[in-house]
C-alpha cells in the first residue's frame, strides 16, 4: 500500500471540489521583495520538501547561498483558504501547492498569480527537461501549463507475470483480450481483478478509460462542455462493459466492502492476477516485505485498446498528484536561477532518494533505482499524450455520486443507464 500522504494527495485529485472567491492581482511587489526561496506546501507532503532540501545542500548549494530554501506547510483542509488570503493580500511566496481543485489554479492564474510555466521555462532554456506526457497531463487538468510536475503518476494494469506465464497468457492489447483472461483465470480458481469497492474510483477508473480508449481522449471534455452527457448509450456503453466485468465474477465477492489495503494484499500474495492502480504504489511493489510475489513478477499494462475505438493504449492515464506552481510575481535572476536548478535535477534526485517519478527528465542515470521503477520511467519518457481519471473534470457531488455507486453497478444492484443518470444529474 502506498504511504497514507500519497494516497491521500492522488485521491484528493479526484474528488476535491472548492469554492473559489474573486481575487485581485498583486499590482506591486515582485520577486526582488522575496529575501527566502520560499515554499508553502500541504502538511502531507513530506516528499518535495524533502529532495528540495538536498537540493539545496548539494548541486543547488549556489542558488541557496543566494536565496535560502525556506518551507512552511499547512494543513491541507486548509490549503485554498490560506492560498486565498495570501493572493488577497498580495503575499504569495514564490513556491506553493497549487490547491485541492484546478478551478483554484485557474483563477489564480487569471488574476497573474499564477507562473505560465511554458514561456518562464522556454525562456529559461529548460523547457525540454519536462517530459512532454507531464505536460499533455497538466494542461488536460488546468488549461495550461501551470504547475510543476513533482510527483507524476501514470496508471494502468498491474499484473502478475508468473500467473500469465503459468497460464500460458499474452499480456492484453485489447478490451476482449482483457476479457478473454480474465475468464481463464476466473475458470482456473483465481481472482482476475483485485479492487477497493469502498474507495470507488478503482472500479470507476475501468470506465473512464475504455471511455477514453472508445471514444477518444476528448471523451469527457465533450461531457464537461456539455456536447455530450453520460447518460447518452455511447457512454453508457463504457458503464456496461464494466458491469459486465462484475456480473461474470471477476471482482472479489462483496468487493463493495473491500479496503485498498486489502485488495492491494490480494495482489501482493499473489490471489489475484491483476490491479488497477497508479504509480505511486511503486514503494509497495518494491517493499520485500508484504510482497511475496516479488517485484521482478510485476509487470504493467496500459489500458487496453477497445476495437474500432478512437483512442489508443499509447494515451496513458496519468495525474499530478497535489501539484506545486511558482508566483508569477516573484520570477528574477535569483528565483529563476533555483527554477532552472530544479528543473534540471529533481528527477535523478526525487527517483534515488525518494523512489518518485516525477514529470521531470533525468538529468543523470540514476543510481540504486528498482527495475520496476526505471521500467515506468522510461515508459513516462516515451510518452507523448496522456488522459485523465473519469471524475477528473466533475464537481465533488458528483464525484461522491460516482465513486459510491461503483460497487452497485459491478454486483448488479445498480443498472448501467441508472448508474450514468445518477453521476449526470449531478455534474458542474
Amino acid at each position: 500500500m502506498a504511504s497514507p500522504g500519497t494516497i491521500f494527495r492522488a485521491a484528493t485529485l479526484a474528488v476535491a471540489g472548492t469554492t473559489v472567491f474573486a481575487l485581485t492581482a498583486c499590482t506591486g511587489g515582485g520577486g526582488a521583495e522575496h529575501s527566502e526561496f520560499s515554499l508553502l506546501i500541504n502538511t502531507e507532503n513530506n516528499e518535495i520538501p524533502s529532495v528540495l532540501t538536498t537540493l539545496s545542500e548539494g548541486v543547488c548549494s549556489d542558488q541557496n547561498n543566494a536565496l535560502p530554501l525556506e518551507v512552511e506547510t499547512v494543513p491541507q483542509t486548509n490549503l485554498d483558504q490560506q492560498l486565498q488570503l495570501l493572493a488577497g493580500q498580495g503575499d504569495l511566496p514564490v513556491l506553493y501547492s497549487a490547491g485541492n481543485a484546478p478551478a483554484l489554479t485557474e483563477e489564480l492564474a487569471d488574476s497573474g498569480h499564477v507562473m505560465d510555466f511554458e514561456e518562464s521555462l522556454t525562456d529559461l532554456g529548460v523547457i525540454d527537461r519536462v517530459e512532454p506526457a507531464a505536460i499533455s497531463t497538466i494542461e488536460n487538468l488546468y488549461g495550461g501549463f501551470h504547475v510543476l510536475p513533482f510527483e507524476y503518476n501514470i496508471e494502468g494494469i498491474w499484473y502478475n507475470k508468473a500467473l500469465f506465464e503459468e497460464h500460458d497468457l499474452a499480456v492484453p492489447e485489447t478490451w476482449d483480450e482483457l476479457v478473454a483472461a480474465a475468464q481463464t483465470f476466473s475458470d482456473a480458481g483465481v481472482l482476475p481483478f483485485s479492487a477497493s469497492g469502498e474507495q470507488g474510483w478503482p472500479i470507476t477508473r475501468f470506465i473512464g478509460n475504455y471511455l477514453y480508449r472508445d471514444l477518444g481522449p476528448d471523451a469527457m471534455e465533450r461531457i464537461e462542455s456539455g456536447e455530450a452527457e453520460l447518460d447518452d448509450p455511447e457512454y453508457v456503453r463504457a458503464a456496461q462493459a464494466v458491469a459486465d466485468l462484475g456480473e461474470a465474477g471477476f471482482f472479489e465477492e462483496g468487493v463493495g466492502s473491500i479496503d485498498m489495503d486489502t485488495s492491494t494484499h490480494q495482489f501482493l500474495t499473489g490471489d489475484a492476477a491483476m490491479f488497477y492502480m497508479g504509480s505511486w504504489a511503486l514503494s509497495d511493489f518494491n517493499n520485500e516485505e508484504g510482497n511475496d510475489i516479488g517485484a521482478e513478477n510485476i509487470g504493467f499494462m496500459p489500458f487496453p485498446e477497445v476495437e474500432g475505438g478512437e483512442g489508443n493504449s499509447d494515451q496513458l492515464a496519468a495525474n499530478v498528484g497535489l501539484p506545486v506552481t511558482m508566483n508569477a510575481q516573484a520570477l528574477n535572476e535569483d528565483t529563476g536561477s533555483w527554477m532552472s536548478c530544479i528543473v534540471e535535477n529533481y528527477g535523478t534526485t526525487g527517483l534515488e532518494q525518494e523512489n518518485r517519478i516525477s514529470g521531470f527528465t533525468l538529468g543523470e542515470e540514476p543510481e540504486g533505482v528498482p527495475q520496476l521503477t526505471q521500467d515506468v520511467q522510461e515508459l513516462v519518457t516515451d510518452t507523448d499524450e496522456t488522459v485523465l481519471w473519469f471524475e477528473a473534470l466533475f464537481s465533488t457531488e458528483a464525484t461522491d455520486t460516482s465513486q459510491s455507486n461503483a460497487a452497485p453497478l459491478v454486483t448488479g444492484s445498480l443498472t448501467p443507464e441508472e448508474f450514468m443518470t445518477f453521476v449526470q444529474a449531478d455534474l458542474f
